[in-house]
């Protein structure tokens, strides 16, 4: 069996890894990352950890489910950290992982950008259903 170098098993992974393939596993991630309640509990989190009634608080319109669902796939795919503190009552705080802080940059950068061209998006959209 030949040995691989190191560089040799980063361009394997990188073909490996073609979002423009059907049957990539990058498209589910791509999938998660765009959802927007990722986006905005990634982004609820900058700042430090928060307990998640911190966080439901700081989204409004989240549902208990939805958040919920939103916080267990971030943990599962590494980018937010869950940490129990025994106490009465139990204290449980989300926190971005160093994963999670790398990807806070782009994520933080696309909700900076709707929120920036919203207004433009609106007219677009009033112009494109005026015609339509």
């Amino acid at each position: 069996m030949a040995t691989r170098t190191v560089e040799q098993k980063k361009r394997e992974a990188k073909v490996a890894y073609d979002a423009y393939l059907a049957e990539c596993p990058s498209r589910q991630l791509l999938d998660r990352i765009s959802d927007k309640w990722v986006t905005l509990v990634m982004c609820a989190l900058q700042d430090g950890p928060l307990r998640y009634s911190g966080l439901a608080a700081k989204l409004a319109g989240v549902s208990q489910k939805m958040l919920t669902q939103t916080l267990r796939s971030l943990e599962r795919d590494g980018l937010v950290e869950r940490t129990v503190t025994p106490s009465v009552p139990v204290r449980v705080d989300y926190e971005l992982t160093p994963l999670g802080g790398s990807l806070l940059i782009p994520i933080s950068h696309v909700k900076e950008w709707a929120e920036h061209n919203m207004t433009s998006v609106q007219r677009a959209r009033e112009l494109y259903d005026a015609v339509g």
